[in-house]
């Protein structure tokens, strides 16, 4: 630990330390959160192209918006899912082990015949692509492609060859990247493998993440202009990403750090509305929240804020939404939050 840290260029205070069950509330990964113009050809693209899995489903008449969870899920266990919507989904979903992609859909944008939404990677923004792993790049370019999956770079194309970006229908990018090793028979075709966010400063973006939400720093990669950190939610003991679970990747473009007025913009700007947040499952939402906060961190929604009370978001050091959720939900529904009573808001 010591000789990579000391190898470090940044000096990060963040080496391949295993953070599993030390960060308080034993946080982990739940989601990644992108607003779609239509759900029906959204989650049709993620389950026929990338094989995901629907596990829930939530609508929210009064709010008017939908939000449909989806995950890379193994033959051997999508046959055991429950229905999407039900309680036994949402008790699956709030204690679910892995990362799924939320896509979020406000009533009324599907009958829009442009654009609804600003997929990233415009000058200063911060959102930058998810990613699927499979054993070959090159044979699941074909394929997408003779599908009607619409690229941004094929395989063979630019400097770096063997990774493909794909468009979704929303014009998000889609990476595909290779597994190290084959592990088709036991993971399926595709695995959901990374969300990046570029981030102002490093040493800042370790110390939120690895200190506070549990993630442990897997790998690094350092280049002339920028580095890439990946982080994930690792098995107490390993210091190796599991194959079925995906990674945070960071992107610093070196210097933002010491330019005063630089920041990203976050993906819930007007304007630059499409990536929201990321999530993660904690089991006291209250407790975490209290951490963060003493720490210096800021809250966007405490979890006694609003109507929805025990969840909550907090604010990253580069100002993306945290969601903090509570694991397993707080009744037997697994809800997630509870409504404030009533009675009391008289008195």
């Amino acid at each position: 630990h010591n000789h990579l840290r000391a190898r470090d260029p940044m000096g990060q205070i963040c080496g391949r330390e295993n953070n599993a069950k030390k960060a308080l509330g034993n946080p982990t990964w739940q989601q990644s959160m992108l607003r779609v113009r239509d759900p029906k050809v959204s989650v049709a693209f993620y389950e026929e192209k990338f094989g995901m899995k629907l596990i829930d489903k939530y609508d929210f008449p009064d709010m008017k918006f939908s939000l449909y969870f989806m995950a890379s899920c193994p033959d051997s266990k999508s046959k055991t899912l429950p229905e999407p919507g039900t309680k036994e989904a949402h008790a699956y979903l709030w204690s679910f082990e892995g990362t799924t992609i939320e896509l979020t859909h406000n009533w009324g944008t599907e009958k829009s015949s442009s654009p609804c939404y600003h997929p990233g990677n415009k000058p200063n923004d911060g959102f930058g692509h998810i990613a699927f792993a499979c054993d070959d790049v090159y044979e699941a370019a074909k394929k997408l492609e003779q599908q009607g999956v619409k690229f941004k770079k094929k395989p063979d194309e630019g400097r770096m060859k063997g990774l493909a970006f794909a468009y979704d229908p929303d014009m998000y990018w889609v990476e595909i990247v290779k597994r190290p090793m084959p592990i088709t028979a036991q993971l399926g075709y595709y695995t959901l493998k990374q969300t990046m966010l570029r981030v102002k400063d490093p040493e800042k973006s370790l110390t939120f993440y690895c200190k506070y939400m549990g993630m442990t720093k897997v790998e690094e990669k350092h280049f002339s202009d920028f580095s890439l950190y990946f982080l994930a939610c690792v098995s107490p003991g390993s210091s190796e990403c599991d194959p079925d679970k995906p990674v945070l990747e960071l992107t610093h473009n070196h210097g933002t750090e010491s330019a005063p007025d630089f920041k990203h913009n976050t993906g819930n700007e007007d304007g630059k509305k499409g990536f929201g947040h990321i999530g993660f499952l904690v089991d006291d939402v209250f407790q975490k929240c209290k951490q963060l906060e003493e720490a210096g961190y800021r809250m966007k929604k405490g979890p006694s804020d609003g109507t929805m009370k025990g969840l909550a978001f907090a604010v990253d050091p580069d100002g993306y939404w945290i969601e903090i959720i509570k694991r397993g939900g707080y009744d037997a529904n697994a809800q997630p939050y509870y409504l404030e009573n009533k009675e009391e808001k008289k008195n």
